[in-house]
């Protein structure tokens, strides 16, 4: 077989017998999926015609020439500007499929149902650096058969934390052999139930079966053996299809040589990302510690990640001693809790007594280290203490105060974005102890995260296990939650929560007051709040080095791409 329609291409032969189906199949075809277009590579006669048809990708979008056995043809008409794309190809038989009895879960999988499902599904699109989709075009087609979007919703919060999209062939493009294709799943980073991505793929293959479809093909590239193993568990065999694309910028690591850059954690590559799409030179000189220099127009600025030269030294000591952010911030009218340096232990008991439980930290630390919360006892106090000393020039104890851990990531003293993060939260699957589920949620956590996102086994997480009547040996019943962290840092397991569009006008402006009492261009302000809809807060810490990939979807790297270079802000593309 070549990319020439002379008879049904070998790949969609390995599947059953074709079936009986009432419409012609279609030439020349193609369906739009919202994040592009599926073109169907074994209904065209020409291989030119299939390269033609990729060139007239919108800008944007993500196109797919698929079905094709020899790939090098379509490729050989423009090989500047396609590529052949280094993904395998799968395929599930659906008549063998072994449904899987069902189990209680904490979340549900339903098909797509609002506008804000919409926008959900685009939040872990871009959390996972995947192509959004057109919310008009997507909510405009909810009813047609041809594709179909599921989503897995938290059962409690109601929560998105998954995505799918199904493409029915025969009423895509008239196939007649009976085939459908699951595309773009996704899981969102925060999400803590196991299970999420193989019960959308087992919705979607049950769907198709209901259909009368023979199987259900899909494409993922050759080195993510996670989903790779999850899918030969479901039942999928490796056949030989191949894909052609365009070169954009959204694939571009896919056909580049290497370069320096490929080693930067997600907070530097978000931001040289957009500096490359605005024609910005990039320059990394660290990649492991997230530096680079960016210059455009000869004018040239040093960043490490947010971090950049914009941020005086003094401003960023203001940061870094968190009891001189606090008198600064108090001294301006705003809020914070009680604080004093740790001392003797008749020092630390009484500050104790006077607040009833108090937050144990280093007075210059970051990412959560050394940090113990909710503590009631002078000895949990003295432990805590003599931890946290290992992390810096001094211990601080903080008045502890209940409520949401909400940060605002304030810009050019503009609040840019806004999310309430989470503690590490494990569910159990009544057969794994605590300490394996652990292991799995870190494992994810660190997968949805480039490594920046584990959660530590150490004497906090065991201190909060025990808090609530738990052990690491413990085998935790399926389908029960279970904090094992106290803090909420993202470093060590956290997950957040974008809730900008909610966020109190009170919260905003004294997140924005903040940002010029401290006098910083650049800042991640921890607030507690008892909720993020109201004016009620205090302001406990003040980071000078946020990281601006935590809050995707909001633009936080385009505003720190503006901030820097404030003539390139009409240059930058929009999102589609």
């Amino acid at each position: 077989m070549s990319t020439v329609r002379h008879h049904a291409p070998r790949a969609l032969r390995l599947g059953r017998s074709p079936i009986p189906h009432q419409a012609a199949e279609r030439r020349d075809a193609s369906v739009h999926c919202g994040w592009g277009r599926l073109i169907a590579g074994h209904t065209f006669d020409d291989p030119a015609a299939v390269a033609q048809a990729l060139l007239q990708e919108t800008p944007g979008e993500r196109d797919i020439a698929f079905y094709l056995d020899k790939p090098h043809v379509v490729v050989s008409h423009a090989p500047q500007q396609l590529f052949v794309d280094p993904s395998e190809t799968f395929r599930l038989a659906l008549n063998t499929y072994a449904a899987q009895r069902a189990r209680r879960q904490g979340f549900t999988i339903r098909r797509l149902r609002s506008r804000a499902d919409v926008a959900a599904i685009n939040a872990i699109y871009r959390a996972r650096r995947m192509v959004p989709v057109d919310p008009a075009r997507v909510w405009g087609e909810r009813g047609d058969r041809a594709t179909v979007y599921v989503l897995a919703e938290d059962r409690q919060s109601g929560e998105v934390l998954g995505v799918a999209m199904g493409l029915d062939h025969s009423e895509a493009f008239g196939d007649n052999n009976g085939g459908s294709s699951l595309w773009a799943l996704a899981v969102a980073p925060q999400a803590s139930h196991p299970g999420i991505g193989e019960a959308l793929t087992r919705y979607l293959a049950e769907l198709f079966i209901a259909r009368g479809r023979a199987f259900m093909d899909l494409s993922v590239l050759h080195d993510n053996a996670q989903a790779i193993a999850l899918y030969r568990k479901l039942g999928f065999q490796n056949i030989p299809v191949f894909a052609v694309k365009r070169r954009n910028a959204i694939n571009e690591s896919l056909f580049t040589e290497g370069s320096d850059s490929d080693g930067l954690n997600p907070y530097a590559r978000i931001i040289v990302d957009e500096a490359q799409r605005r024609g910005i030179r990039v320059e990394v000189i660290d990649a492991e510690h997230g530096y680079f220099r960016l210059t455009h127009g000869g004018r040239g600025v040093t960043c490490r990640e947010s971090l950049s030269e914009l941020t005086s030294a003094v401003a960023m000591s203001r940061c870094a001693d968190k009891r001189v952010t606090s008198r600064l911030l108090a001294r301006a009218g705003l809020a914070v809790p009680a604080q004093a340096t740790a001392s003797d232990r008749e020092h630390n008991e009484a500050f104790l007594r006077q607040h009833g439980a108090v937050v144990v930290k280093p007075v210059d630390s970051e990412q959560g280290k050394g940090i113990a919360v909710n503590l009631t006892s002078i000895d949990e106090v003295e432990t805590a203490i003599e931890h946290a000393s290992h992390f810096g020039g001094g211990v601080l104890l903080e008045q502890f105060c209940e409520g949401q851990d909400l940060r605002i990531v304030v810009i050019n003293h503009q609040v840019v974005a806004a999310a309430v993060r989470q503690p590490a939260t494990v569910v159990g699957d009544g057969q794994s102890t605590i300490a394996e589920l652990i292991d799995k949620q870190s494992r994810r956590r660190s997968a949805a995260t480039g490594g920046e996102s584990r959660i530590p086994v150490d004497g906090e997480t065991r201190r909060c296990l025990a808090g609530q009547g738990h052990a690491l040996g413990d085998v935790l019943p399926f389908g029960e939650s279970l904090p094992v962290r106290r803090t909420a840092n993202l470093h060590t397991g956290g997950t957040i929560h974008d809730v900008t569009d909610r966020l109190h006008p009170a919260l905003r402006t004294a997140a924005e007051h903040a940002s010029r009492v401290l006098d910083i261009p650049v800042t991640g302000l921890d607030f507690l709040v008892p909720s993020v809809e109201g004016p009620d807060y205090v302001v406990i810490e003040a980071n000078e080095r946020p990281g601006l990939a935590n809050h995707e979807p909001q633009p936080t790297a385009q505003r720190f791409v503006d901030l820097l270079f404030p003539g390139t802000a009409a240059a930058a593309p929009t999102a589609p």
